[in-house]
């Protein structure tokens, strides 16, 4: 077969984590998406794949959201299924990877989940794993696979720049994002970077409290940058120290939106004038509307990997800022 039939011989399916972000995809790549979940009456996830795939390529884009559980067991069993119909290749497209935060031993007595959930899904049958701002890249050696990570800057840089903003610092929330800001502010031409110090403790989920901060945001327009916002306790103290520091302005560029608890609430009373979020997760209408949150596709970068895994050529040349 030759190089050109694989740019079009080959198949999306969807699970029902983020069906609209799929069938975006689909439409950039001109094709069709199937959706081949349905639910047997005690909860059972059940598998059925309409097109043949018999020596064809399979892309499986589901990312492992709230209910992570059940979002992880729809992937595997589509990747399962396609493996046992003859596909050629499957490639588990995660826009975003549930678990990718514990990807340590960071106490006794815990897994390492990330790692777990990796090999689970090797275990399954996928060839190859494709994921956005993968919160630790060193994850992608927790499997013998290729693994290809893109990154959200490739869809909130070109948004961020419509804003014309000027006297710009990123500000990081936390010490793990600091290369983050640094590819930011060097892609933004800001002027500086800022680190806020923070306390987490590890015996408790989603708890933090900001101590201190490095750089100077007095007259500044602050954005602060992560890879994913949870509960926001993290980003919004941050951002409400630096607006007492300072701060002109306060906006958050952020690739994974969970938006859980008291996200939406925390952010609308925080000093954050703006959250750009991208589509990596299914966002509630509640969360599309919030006159805080801009929500930006990543659809292109998505599909253009795809593309570019089909036909050979790099991926870092041209979806890579």
């Amino acid at each position: 077969m030759s190089n050109g039939n694989f740019l079009t011989d080959f198949v999306l399916l969807s699970g029902r984590s983020n069906p609209k972000l799929a069938k975006d995809i689909g439409k950039i790549l001109k094709k069709e998406v199937d959706e081949p979940i349905s639910i047997f009456s005690d909860g059972e996830i059940r598998v059925k794949i309409t097109p043949n795939l018999r020596r064809r390529h399979v892309c499986i884009i589901q990312s492992t959201s709230y209910p992570v559980n059940d979002n992880l067991m729809e992937l595997l069993l589509m990747i399962d299924a396609a493996k046992r119909a003859s596909a050629s290749e499957i490639i588990a497209v995660i826009p975003y990877f549930g678990y990718s935060r514990q990807d340590r031993k960071e106490m006794s007595r815990v897994p390492i989940s990330a790692s777990l959930v990796a090999g689970l899904i090797d275990h399954a049958g996928a060839d190859r794993i494709l994921t956005v701002d993968i919160h630790s890249e060193q994850a992608e050696g927790f499997v013998r696979k290729p693994w290809d990570n893109v990154y959200g800057s490739y869809t909130l840089i070109p948004e961020l720049k419509k804003r014309r903003t000027r006297n710009l610092i990123i500000a990081s929330p936390d010490k793990g994002a600091m290369n983050r800001a640094t590819g930011y502010a060097r892609l933004l031409h800001a002027e500086g970077i800022s680190l806020v110090y923070k306390e987490r403790d590890i015996n408790v989920n989603n708890r933090s409290e900001t101590l201190d901060m490095i750089g100077n945001v007095k007259g500044k327009d602050v954005l602060l940058v992560d890879d994913m916002v949870d509960t926001a306790g993290t980003m919004v103290n941050a951002a409400n120290y630096l607006k007492e520091r300072g701060a002109k302005t306060l906006r958050a560029a952020i690739t994974h939106g969970l938006f859980s608890g008291p996200a939406i609430e925390r952010i609308s009373k925080s000093a954050i004038e703006e959250v750009i979020v991208t589509d990596t997760i299914n966002l509630s209408e509640n969360v599309r509307k919030n006159p805080k949150i801009t929500v930006v596709s990543v659809a292109p970068l998505i599909a253009g990997a795809i593309s570019r895994i089909q036909s050979g050529d790099s991926i870092s040349k041209d979806l890579i800022l």
